[in-house]
């Protein structure tokens, strides 16, 4: 059985004293009535033309119009359905470090870094199915080259065109160099869907061959709900090849393949003036992971963002629907003023008639 309470529109202090003064003109009307006829048989008043019927019928108005002060309610249950919207941000790196063919990705199959990035990119968006998406690249300096869209077709084009920075931009890696964009980037997404999940994607190999000190990403905390950094390449390494050029177009470069101008020639290590080797670290990737207060993700031959625990860690944000069950009251006035309205219209016949008696 649904619960009845009583919820004054006006209040309780308003509605509680209109109550209580109609309730009292309820009781009036019966007391005049009362004494009126008891006058008339005891001989000490005039007749008076007030019938029964009208002492109850101006009893009931007062009455209803007191209930209706006081605005009686049932408690209904409602659902309300909530929708948890995802907003994906993949950060990736593009200095020369990438460039370096000791990456597996599910396979045995020993792949440029950054075809690591791009094949994990590719599987991120059939993780996140219905999200939104915005890609920034970071190297020798950081850039956002696809903002927040739903698109995620836009977001495959781009990684598909992503390849390593030329050697000669590169002033020793900075695995910190897209923390300022990044800063911003989240900040705005961040003030425009405040209540979207936002969860951040860094792609690297970890490496830092900067002198600088790296500056921590915990600054990144406030604006995101969850941070993955995936570690591409392994701990063997391999040698950086010497990239001349970067094709603005994918048929600028000679196998039309979009990758940059790879020499022959090896990246030197300046104290031994050979080639270097460069290795995935992943000390430093889990010490950026725990600063966003994230999760790591190693690529390997039995690695990949659409399985393992990748997928475990992604299903939480996914977009979905709750339901929530809330106590609604609903005011229960019509049958009253449904009633007030036929007795008022009563009363209304009883004075036209008693006035033309009167005339």
């Amino acid at each position: 059985m649904p619960q009845m309470e009583f919820t004054p529109t006006l209040g309780w202090p308003v509605g509680g004293v209109l109550a209580v003064l109609m309730i009292l003109a309820a009781v009036a009307c019966v007391f005049v009535y009362v004494r009126t006829k008891q006058a008339e048989r005891d001989g000490h008043g005039a007749a008076s033309d007030q019938t029964l019927w009208g002492c109850v019928r101006r009893t009931l108005i007062c009455l209803m119009i007191a209930m209706m002060t006081l605005t009686p309610s049932v408690q209904q249950p409602t659902r309300t359905r909530a929708v948890n919207a995802t907003d994906v941000v993949v950060a990736t790196d593009v200095t020369g470090s990438m460039a370096v063919k000791d990456a597996r990705y599910g396979t045995q199959d020993s792949v440029r870094r950054i075809d690591a990035a791009h094949a994990a990119i590719d599987d991120l968006t059939g993780l996140y199915p219905d999200a939104s998406f915005s890609a920034l690249r970071f190297g020798a300096s950081a850039s956002v080259d696809v903002p927040l869209t739903p698109d995620t077709q836009a977001v495959r084009d781009w990684a598909a065109h992503l390849e390593p920075e030329a050697t000669a931009l590169s002033a020793g890696s900075s695995l910190d160099a897209p923390i300022d964009q990044l800063l911003v980037h989240l900040k705005s997404i961040r003030t425009r869907r405040a209540h979207d999940t936002i969860v951040l994607y860094i792609i690297t190999d970890g490496e830092q061959t900067s002198p600088k000190a790296r500056r921590s990403f915990s600054s990144l905390r406030q604006y995101i709900d969850a941070a993955f950094v995936v570690g591409v390449g392994s701990s063997q390494g391999g040698k950086i090849p010497e990239i001349t050029s970067q094709p603005k177009d994918p048929t600028d470069s000679q196998d039309g393949s979009g990758k940059g101008n790879e020499s022959e020639h090896w990246v030197n290590d300046p104290t031994t003036g050979q080639p270097g080797i460069s290795v995935m670290d992943k000390k430093s990737l889990e010490s950026i992971a725990d600063e966003l207060s994230g999760k790591t993700v190693f690529t390997g031959p039995d690695s990949r963002l659409d399985k393992g625990d990748a997928v475990r860690r992604s299903r939480q944000w996914h977009i979905n629907d709750t339901y929530k069950r809330h106590e609604r009251l609903n005011p229960i006035v019509w049958p009253m003023a449904i009633v007030t309205a036929v007795l008022l219209c009563f009363e209304l016949g009883a004075w036209i008639a008693t006035s033309r008696r009167l005339i």
